[in-house]
């Protein structure tokens, strides 16, 4: 994907990482977004995960899938990728007002039939 995104925009600089051990220094950005990655961590990651995210960045935003009544709140699923391949990941759906609450406070921006979104940090 790095090699794709390089050729089509040889301009911008990119980096791989990890979500877990960012490697970019204290404050390096205004704002982390994640979308639909957060929902997949278990309470150790997520713990780590909003320590670096607060580390780059003063605001985190966070997309992630609502609860809704066909799911478990939290389930491992079994996703088939193209290739046949098969893996099981873990899978939480989210509330607004729970959402926020574990990021210790936040502004719930939507909380919809399939999406919420919560901004939470020093810009609030």
């Amino acid at each position: 994907m790095l090699a794709v995104a390089s050729r089509r925009a040889p301009a911008l600089r990119l980096v791989r990482g990890e979500a877990l051990e960012l490697p970019f220094p204290d404050g390096a950005f205004e704002r982390v977004f994640t979308g639909h990655f957060y929902g997949h961590l278990e309470e150790e990651q997520r713990l780590r995960f909003l320590a670096e995210a607060r580390r780059v960045a003063a605001e985190l935003v966070i997309v992630d899938s609502a609860v809704r009544a066909d799911r478990e709140p939290v389930e491992w699923q079994e996703r088939v990728l193209n290739d046949g391949s098969r893996y099981e990941v873990y899978k939480r759906y989210l509330t607004g007002a729970g959402l926020s609450a574990e990021l210790g406070g936040g502004a719930v921006l939507l909380d919809g039939r399939w999406f919420v979104t919560v901004r939470s940090g020093d810009s609030l």
